[in-house]
């Protein structure tokens, strides 16, 4: 399998976590008694909220990174430059959950997206070439 291939991987199981680690923290809720109603109340202050947040953001971004594996894989780009962009896309979309989750600053989100976004037109150049 190809590094692209691998950060496919990585993405999807990233994202199972965070699902799984969201539901945890919504039957928590419940079972103290919190309300549904609570899932959908933006508050940065609460876990559900970020997790949700960082849940939907994951699930927002993986379209993307899809589709550029597919322009790699069916035009067969691969190569070092591609493997580094791949594993810098990949660390820096699990940081910015971190980031998100753990209620850092957003600055450091926003960086982190940013070097997203960059990796993204980059392998999408490079695939198209």
């Amino acid at each position: 399998m190809t590094i692209s291939l691998w950060g496919l991987v990585i993405f999807i199981l990233w994202t199972i976590a965070i699902v799984t680690l969201l539901l945890v923290v919504r039957i928590r809720h419940l079972a103290q008694g919190g309300s549904v109603k609570d899932f959908a109340t933006p508050n940065d202050e609460s876990l559900l909220w970020r997790l949700y947040r960082s849940q939907a953001n994951l699930v927002e971004n993986l379209p993307l990174y899809l589709g550029v594996v597919f322009l790699l894989t069916s035009r067969e780009v691969f190569g070092t430059a591609i493997d580094i962009l791949i594993v810098t896309y990949m660390g820096f979309r699990i940081l910015h959950s971190i980031i998100h989750i753990a209620r850092l600053n957003p600055n450091f989100r926003v960086l982190c997206l940013s070097i997203q976004f960059i990796c993204l037109i980059a392998l999408t150049t490079l695939a198209i070439l």
